[in-house]
């Protein structure tokens, strides 16, 4: 039987996703495919309804679903429970099940990098669902400190309480730390000129993530490259969190050789 997956998310419009999982199931030899569903916010509770009767076996949750989905679902993975967002929903049986392989595919990309977090000063550049991710896996993962870069600092305080929370213009003052991660969609496709934040901060830091994928190079990434800092897109991320879906709804491990022949096939996409 064929297997359905899917994107659910509010506007679209061009997704790598397809193209990612469609490779994926070639790669693994499954009968499968995978759809775009755009759901408007007022119909999310009875799309979901329809999603769990027309036997689909999992998704994948984008902007702006992430948050509000979790109630609609029967059980949370640990590491969502812990973001307080679900990116992946596993429909097994009659129970929905939410994941976030966001904090795996970071993890995944720190790992292709060769990218240390143990003991290592972090600054995280947004407070949005994906910044949440890549708090959990520094934590899990033995980051010593790690500071929040918002543009209203003061809003999420209690929110990130047991962080460093700052703002754009005190991130000026900051001394130099070991890696900074732009989890904010400021530089990307179509708006490739701008950079969440100028030369001189990333002048401060020895490696700068970004999340972006597209452009492959952000105005972000290429002020660290100029500076000689390791500078990382966020492709791996993109292909190793649709990695981590598929190991979920098939019960399976998945060779790092595939993954990696993936995310060179997609590079070729970008």
């Amino acid at each position: 039987m064929k297997h359905i997956y899917g994107l659910l998310g509010e506007k679209l419009g061009h997704s790598l996703s397809p193209s990612i999982h469609k490779m994926i199931f070639e790669e693994l030899n499954l009968d499968a495919s995978y759809h775009l569903f755009e759901v408007e916010k007022t119909d999310l509770k009875d799309a979901m309804h329809r999603f769990k009767e027309s036997g689909i076996k999992g998704m994948n949750v984008t902007i702006p679903y992430k948050i509000c989905v979790m109630q609609y679902l029967d059980e949370i993975s640990p590491e969502a429970a812990k973001i307080s967002a679900v990116n992946t929903v596993f429909f097994e049986g009659d129970k929905l099940k939410g994941f976030n392989t966001d904090y795996y595919g970071f993890g995944m990309l720190l790992k292709k990098n060769q990218i240390e977090t143990i003991n290592k000063f972090a600054v995280i550049l947004g407070s949005g669902g994906a910044a949440k991710a890549v708090l959990q896996y520094l934590t899990d993962n033995g980051v010593k400190e790690i500071t929040i870069v918002s543009r209203d600092s003061s809003n999420i305080k209690n929110e990130f309480g047991g962080c460093n929370t700052v703002s754009y213009e005190e991130l000026k003052h900051l001394d130099s730390k070991d890696i900074i991660i732009n989890c904010t969609p400021k530089g990307m496709y179509p708006n490739i000129g701008a950079s969440p934040v100028e030369k001189d901060i990333i002048k401060k830091f020895k490696v700068a993530v970004d999340l972006i994928y597209n452009p492959g190079e952000t105005v972000f990434l290429r002020y660290a490259r100029e500076n000689g800092i390791k500078a990382v897109n966020g492709l791996y991320m993109l292909v190793g969190q649709a990695v981590k879906s598929q190991e979920i709804w098939n019960n399976i491990k998945i060779k790092d050789s595939l993954v990696e022949n993936i995310f060179i096939k997609t590079g070729e996409l970008v």
